[in-house]
């Protein structure tokens, strides 16, 4: 009878861990309880038979199997090594664990939302894959004092990254470095120093609002919230906007907005579809030097711009001809004001208005004049 606590076959080596390339041996040895014979044994790697050229009996119960230039294993949890009685059925089985040490983790940054907590990311080293299970560590300390830290809430803003969500000093800068460790080493970053108050970013500016100027048929206004959870903290703040037009998936990016909350999109096409986002770049926080982080782009706003009355068409050759002078009276001006102006600022935007409603009127004038018999 056979001892219900007895292992059919013992592997040796049981659950090794290789480095790429390497050659195994390994052997299975059977039981005596279950009277077989070496001659009666096969073995699988991820269920595929292996040859029974790389056997060999090495006594009347033990089967070895040699494996030459391993590759790195298909699965983390390692390749499936079984030996098999002829009729198919298991009788042991070993993991092996085939890869490289981990790199050294490189490219971490972090940032705060709001000064209340720390998110960090890394890369995996160069080369990144090493065909084991690696487990990254992020640890952090006080600079000058205290004891190391670990975090705790990993993949929070992708696979390498953790987030500590309290607890964190201002005005003292931080020590930050990350560990990877598998089964064949230990590798550490560089470590990188920061101040809490450097890295501050913020969600999206909030209550993003897009909507005609009158009826000019080439702008748009652009109105948005500042950020409302910096609202008790001493900064300055510096907003981009990037609009595009319905059937474009390219961007325009309007750099100096400064820190208003408003601006006016000019130059573009009558009768078109633009879809608008807007960014915010916190920075100056309690005087701190560094240049700040942009937030997101807040979720893009659509508005049209009026169609062009005089756009419209016709057939009076002379309209057409006054059509055509006037689209040369305004490229030619609102070059001036793009040259002079820059984007956003008011004087030129207010002047161009100003001088578009007197051409406008006067054209009108003209049309009435013109009709009158």
């Amino acid at each position: 009878p056979v001892s219900p606590a007895a292992d059919p076959a013992v592997i040796s080596p049981q659950d090794p861990t290789l480095l790429i390339g390497s050659s195994l041996v390994a052997t299975c040895t059977v039981s005596p309880d279950f009277h077989l014979k070496a001659e009666d044994l096969y073995w699988t790697l991820n269920g595929r038979r292996l040859p029974a050229a790389s056997y060999a009996a090495l006594g009347p119960t033990t089967l070895s199997v040699a494996l030459a230039r391993l590759n790195g294993s298909k699965q983390q949890s390692g390749d499936n090594l079984v030996c098999h009685s002829r009729d198919g059925g298991i009788l042991a089985g070993s993991c092996l664990y085939v890869g490289l040490p981990p790199e050294k983790p490189v490219n971490i940054t972090c940032w705060s939302k709001n000064m209340k907590d720390l998110t960090c990311k890394w890369a995996p080293g160069t080369e990144g894959e090493t065909f084991l299970h690696t487990n990254y560590t992020l640890k952090y300390k006080l600079r000058w004092y205290g004891r190391d830290n670990t975090c705790q809430e990993y993949h929070t803003a992708g696979p390498y990254s953790c987030h500590i969500p309290k607890d964190l000093a201002l005005f003292t800068p931080y020590e930050i470095w990350v560990e990877a460790s598998n089964r064949l080493g230990v590798a550490v970053s560089d470590v990188v120093m920061l101040d809490i108050l450097d890295v501050v970013t913020t969600d999206p500016p909030s209550d993003v609002h897009v909507s005609r100027v009158g009826d000019l048929e080439d702008q748009l206004s652009v109105r948005w919230s500042s950020p409302p959870a910096l609202k008790d903290f001493l900064f300055q703040a510096k907003y981009q906007i990037q609009y595009r037009v319905e059937d474009s998936s390219e961007w325009k990016v309007v750099d100096d907005v400064g820190n208003q909350t408003s601006c006016r999109l000019a130059g573009l096409r009558p009768g078109t579809v633009y879809f608008v986002q807007v960014r915010c770049n916190p920075f100056g926080i309690y005087g701190s030097k560094k240049a700040g982080i942009w937030s997101d782009w807040s979720n893009p706003t659509a508005a049209s711009t009026p169609r062009s009355e005089r756009a419209a068409g016709g057939c009076d050759p002379k309209g057409g001809e006054q059509n055509t002078t006037l689209r040369r009276e305004l490229k030619q001006f609102f070059g001036w004001v793009k040259k002079h102006a820059y984007g956003c600022s008011n004087l030129g935007i207010k002047l161009y208005d100003q001088w578009r409603v007197w051409l406008q009127k006067s054209h009108k004038t003209r049309n009435q004049v013109g009709k009158e018999p």
